[in-house]
């Protein structure tokens, strides 16, 4: 299961993070955020060593999701070297969350 992740460890978690960082902005009460969160797990094993996956509750970490422009979710936004890379927002194949990590 993907580690769900707050306001407070964001810096360095993500930010400061040594390779792709993967962050899924989802909420609880959001049924397409629970339709990916299996697909997300899946890709978290595959690319374990190589890069991280998190998940960030907007409802518990507002500021972070209002940083990234972040309006609906499920959005899924991949930083490298604190900068965020490429954006998705909605339900997205596993094979295209694996493109977006490279």
């Amino acid at each position: 299961m993907s580690e769900v992740i707050s306001s407070a460890d964001f810096q360095s978690k993500v930010l400061d993070a040594k390779g792709p960082v993967l962050v899924d902005f989802f909420a609880t009460w959001c049924g397409p955020c629970k339709m990916l969160a299996p697909t997300l797990d899946e890709v978290a094993q595959e690319v374990a060593g190589k890069a991280a996956v998190y998940k960030l509750d907007i409802d518990q970490s507002p500021d972070i999701a209002q940083r990234y422009g972040v309006m609906s979710v499920p959005t899924l936004i991949v930083f490298e070297d604190g900068q965020a890379k490429q954006q998705a927002v909605g339900v997205q194949p596993k094979q295209g969350i694996l493109a977006m990590l490279g």
